[in-house]
């Protein structure tokens, strides 16, 4: 993509531009129809497009060690893990939701085994250290979370059916939502801009759930029922783009057997959901989060009770097994992933 300048006095030899984000770069000297090749291309970078950042953090190691560390990738692009800050307090077993700007995690076990009641967030333009929001209103472990562009919930946990809601933008305690259909840890979460989900986990008779509840997030209330998995699971991962929630592995025998099982509903109407595909192996216990495009499932446990750093994924608007992404930099369970540009937003 080099040429002659008029007059001859400068002849460019610009570097291909890193991307079409607004943290990309076009070195170099260009052409209007030079430029145009490249946005043609997809790479040229635009102002105002956010890459869509994914962020794992926390976990528990095979030796018992409770992680604090936060981990990136750009999921549009495959590669390993970068570091990208630390937690407020080190935990696992907790949730995660995100809007555009902040990541937010929520509940879990922290380093003394103890269930918390800690919020803390991320500016997601910024890698460092989070930063406190507030608290739940009950100390949980195992429950999962999820959001729209402004408000976040936290559902479930051991052995709780209580749905809590935060405003994203601000800081402050959590306030209450509704009730599940029933107490249950484990469970999977998703949504669109309008409907959060919930998916399988483990009931307080140690039961594996296949239910699948609904809420309107925008609203308060109790959840509804919206169907059935395709196999009943607990500690299975869910992701979603605006129109189509996937969930992924999960654990059908109470730590005894994984799954490597994926299946999805289309949100916007309720019913079972049906087989998508396949995980590169039996996997329970992963973070997961989602562009657009893409949804993605990080570490966990595999065959064995093996723990992984394993990073795969899959195209949500299609059917398929899942593919190789890339690996964490530290093999874990129990992390909790967020993007900001998952299907709520």
């Amino acid at each position: 993509m080099s040429e002659q300048w008029s007059g001859g006095i400068i002849t460019p030899t610009p570097a291909t531009p890193t991307g079409p984000y607004d943290n990309g770069s076009a070195p170099g000297v260009w052409t209007l129809n030079q430029a145009a090749f490249w946005i043609k291309q997809g790479l040229w970078p635009t102002a105002g497009n956010v890459a869509p950042v994914g962020l794992i953090a926390g976990g528990i190691t095979g030796s018992s060690t409770v992680l604090n560390a936060i981990e990136q990738i750009i999921i549009s692009t495959t590669g390993n893990a970068t570091a990208f800050g630390t937690l407020s307090v080190a935990r696992y077993v907790g949730g995660s939701c995100a809007s555009s700007v902040r990541g937010v995690w929520l509940g879990g076990n922290n380093a003394s085994f103890a269930q918390t009641n800690v919020i803390d967030y991320v500016t997601f333009s910024s890698a460092g250290n989070a930063t406190d929001f507030g608290d739940l209103l009950a100390t949980v472990q195992g429950n999962c979370a999820t959001s729209n562009s402004t408000r976040g919930l936290s559902a479930g946990g051991e052995f709780v059916n209580t749905i809590e809601y935060i405003t994203i933008a601000s800081t402050g305690n959590a306030t209450d939502f509704g009730d599940l259909q029933s107490a249950k840890r484990g469970l999977a979460s998703a949504s669109s801009s309008t409907r959060g989900l919930f998916a399988g986990g483990l009931n307080s008779s140690v039961v594996t759930l296949s239910v699948i509840d609904y809420v309107t997030i925008a609203s308060t209330g109790n959840a509804s029922n919206f169907g059935n998995l395709t196999q009943a699971r607990q500690w299975v991962a869910g992701c979603s783009s605006s129109t189509r929630a996937v969930f992924g592995g999960g654990d059908t025998n109470n730590g005894n057997s994984y799954s490597n099982v994926v299946d999805y509903v289309t949100i916007a109407s309720t019913g079972n959901a049906t087989d998508f595909g396949d995980l590169t192996a039996v996997w329970g216990w992963a973070a997961s989060m989602s562009s657009a495009t893409l949804g993605v499932f990080a570490g966990g446990k595999t065959t064995g009770n093996v723990n992984s750093n394993v990073i795969q994924y899959v195209t949500i608007a299609s059917t398929g097994n899942a593919s190789d992404f890339g690996d964490l930099a530290q093999t874990k369970y129990s992390s909790a992933g967020c993007s900001n540009v998952h299907g709520g937003l």
